[in-house]
């Protein structure tokens, strides 16, 4: 399996937000991760989509995991990027 870019990005930034506990802006996010701004904001989207990351609008707002982080699989990453995966075979 390879994995995309988008997917690597995304498992980058929920990294990044079990690593730092309060609240990242998604530019520290995208300068420490290495990640294009406008990118990781577009994943960051997703993940709050799907519900593994809240936002929070205004002067201290930024991002932060929705759940503990040992509850946030690999694969509802992935998936919230790329969609569900189907196994065959």
């Amino acid at each position: 399996m390879v994995m995309t870019l988008e997917a690597d990005y995304a498992v980058r930034i929920v990294e990044h937000l079990t690593r730092n506990p309060g609240r990242c802006d998604a530019r520290s996010i995208s300068e420490e991760m290495d990640v294009p701004l406008r990118f990781c904001l577009k994943i960051l989207r997703k993940l709050v989509a799907d519900e593994l990351v809240c936002s929070f609008k205004g002067a201290k707002g930024g991002y932060t995991l929705a759940k503990p982080a040992a509850q946030v699989t690999l694969r509802e990453v992935i998936e919230s990027v790329e969609g569900p995966y189907m196994l065959s075979r």
